[in-house]
């Protein structure tokens, strides 16, 4: 697999510090890519789960090491701390290094539309069972991590590609399925409140990009459970990329062309144009 280069990368949820993040996947993309700007959009690193018990393997140091060595080889890094990393948080005004922090970002794509970063921990108030960890207790849930440590070990003992069992029992249980749906219908809302075309969250370990009432929202998923990022290309082209054994597009914003009434990501003004058009028609 050669070099993968990108102008804009969006990453959350790696929680280094926690024995279920998949370290490894995490440096082979981090050897492999180049890009303009990488966002981190919090949970990179989890001091939660480093307060309860301690990990930090010389893998976690590696990883970290080269997100810095990006930010000084040119890459403009920001760094948007989640609710497991929120002690960054109070340092919000000052830069770690090459790396700026912010509590969102609001990032121009390469066909002028405005994309909103957060990590997505501001709308668990407003919805209910916001994890799957909500619904399985914190034990439940780290014994389901368990179980999906093991079960890829032995996948892999046998060549078998990475899959995640916790993504697919939330797939199987309604209330987690209503829960991404309260989690997306407030990302929508924050967007339209704040006048951006999309929102990019982490947050919810679901990786996704769908439309709703005229607003794009992407998750870029997450490095316990999915191992996913979102990369926008030069074109502005936001791919949402599952990076495992091997690198696979799980969805892409090219799709919305499909809509005859958009000809480009997000661009509304050529769709208004279009239907004043076609009402004109109409009316002659």
């Amino acid at each position: 697999m050669g070099k993968h280069t990108y102008r804009t990368l969006w990453l959350s949820d790696i929680h280094l510090g926690n024995r279920d993040c998949k370290v490894d996947y995490l440096l082979d993309f981090l050897s492999r890519y180049q890009a303009d700007t990488l966002i981190l959009v919090g949970d990179i690193v989890d001091l939660w789960s480093l307060k309860s018990r301690f990990h930090w393997p010389e893998s976690h140091t590696k990883a970290v090491r080269l997100l810095l060595e990006r930010a000084d080889q040119g890459c403009r890094i920001i760094y948007i701390p989640g609710n497991h990393d929120e002690a960054i948080r109070k340092f919000i005004q000052f830069n770690l290094g090459n790396v700026e922090l912010a509590h969102n970002y609001i990032h121009t794509s390469a066909n002028g539309n405005r994309i909103l970063a957060l990590h997505g921990d501001e709308f668990d108030s407003m919805v209910c069972h916001s994890k799957l960890t909500s619904l399985l207790g914190d034990a439940g849930y780290d014994f389901l991590l368990f179980l999906n440590r093991w079960l890829n070990h032995y996948r892999r003992l046998t060549r078998q590609p990475y899959w995640s069992l916790a993504s697919y029992l939330k797939s199987k249980v309604e209330k987690a399925n209503l829960a991404i749906a309260r989690f997306r219908h407030a990302a929508v809302t924050m967007a339209k409140h704040k006048d951006v075309d999309a929102i990019v969250c982490g947050h919810i370990h679901h990786p996704e990009i769908t439309e709703q009432d005229g607003i794009v929202y992407l998750n870029d998923g997450d490095w316990i459970e999915n191992c996913t990022f979102l990369a926008e290309h030069h074109d502005g082209v936001i791919e949402l990329i599952q990076w495992t054994e091997q690198a696979k597009c799980l969805d892409s914003t090219e799709r919305f062309k499909i809509n005859p009434q958009i000809t480009s990501l997000f661009d509304k003004e050529k769709a208004k144009e279009k239907q004043k058009e076609k009402q004109k028609e109409k009316v002659a």
